[in-house]
């Protein structure tokens, strides 16, 4: 069974926004869902749906088995949330966020928990400090230490990298990472497509309020992903002779690089460097690259 599962889900505010159009989506218990879409996609209103924030207009939405609405209680104690916005209470220090944060959910006071909590994403020594002394970067480590302290099962992560400089945020891939080896389901919005193809099991892509595509990160990198074997001629060719028009390949404006174009699935490479020797070409140097997910989604999006 899906830990979290959506069944047609729509969305439209007063305004007429269609925020969500039928939405069916499910989520396995501790894998690493990233969800990717343009502004104004839908992600934050499906997230806001599924956490209990914002109120569906039509659809279901079970999280273990339960309906977030019949069942709120227990399902949002299974739900920890990092939003995109920082919301702190500046004048409380880092300790006291966390205990208010567990006594909201009626858990009972566990030092050892938030002491580890804490040490693990790095505020510990920050502990006593108010909120509004804190940097942005150290404000954003607290907003997720906040939505750990009632032990969730499933952590929602709107853009929790967004506004951070380079380190930081690869220190907080380390920790997502961490937190799904502890058997945290997680649910990733992010701008930066990167942390996606980093740390996806599965991604989601949704555009005007429609989920137009869901799949294994490694499936759909070898469904879509078109690699390039770039060949450096020994000597210019000033034509692409007959034998290679079969190819996808493209000669250079000074005629030293042949390009070729090929598909994952496609068996192209071998023998296209058959028919160069078949050729008598000259081959001086040969180079690979492949498709980013960026460039993947960047298609799906055009043609939706």
């Amino acid at each position: 069974m899906s830990l979290i599962s959506v069944k047609n889900l729509s969305k439209t505010y007063s305004s007429g926004l269609h925020a969500l159009r039928d939405i069916s989506l499910d989520i396995r218990s501790g894998e690493i869902f990233a969800l990717l879409g343009p502004n104004g996609a839908g992600k934050t209103t499906l997230i806001g749906i599924i956490t209990g924030l914002v109120t569906k207009t039509s659809g279901k939405v079970l999280v273990d088995g339960k309906d977030i609405e019949k069942d709120y209680r227990y399902t949002r104690g299974l739900i920890g949330f990092v939003p995109q916005e920082i919301s702190l209470d500046i004048f409380l220090s880092v300790e006291q966020i966390l205990k208010n944060q567990r006594g909201f959910y009626g858990k009972s006071a566990n030092p050892a928990l938030l002491e580890r909590i804490m040490r693990d994403l790095s505020p510990w020594d920050k502990r006593h400090t108010e909120v509004r002394s804190l940097s942005g970067g150290m404000k954003r480590r607290v907003l997720i230490a906040k939505a750990l302290t009632n032990e969730p099962k499933i952590l929602f992560l709107d853009e929790p990298t967004a506004g951070v400089d380079v380190d930081l945020r690869k220190d907080m891939w380390e920790q997502v990472k961490k937190l799904r080896e502890s058997g945290t389901t997680i649910i990733l919005t992010t701008h930066y497509i990167e942390e996606a193809e980093l740390l996806a099991d599965r991604i989601g892509i949704i555009n005007e309020g429609k989920l137009i595509l869901v799949e294994e990160k490694e499936t759909l990198m070898k469904k879509m992903g078109e690699k390039t074997l770039i060949v450096q001629l020994g000597e210019p060719l000033h034509s692409i002779p007959p034998a290679l028009s079969r190819y996808r390949i493209t000669l250079s404006e000074d005629k030293q690089i042949l390009s070729l174009q090929y598909s994952s699935e496609e068996q192209a490479v071998s023998p296209f460097l058959q028919t160069l020797r078949d050729q008598n070409i000259s081959v001086s140097d040969i180079t690979t690259t492949e498709t980013s997910l960026e460039e993947i989604f960047v298609t799906l999006i055009g043609k939706k």
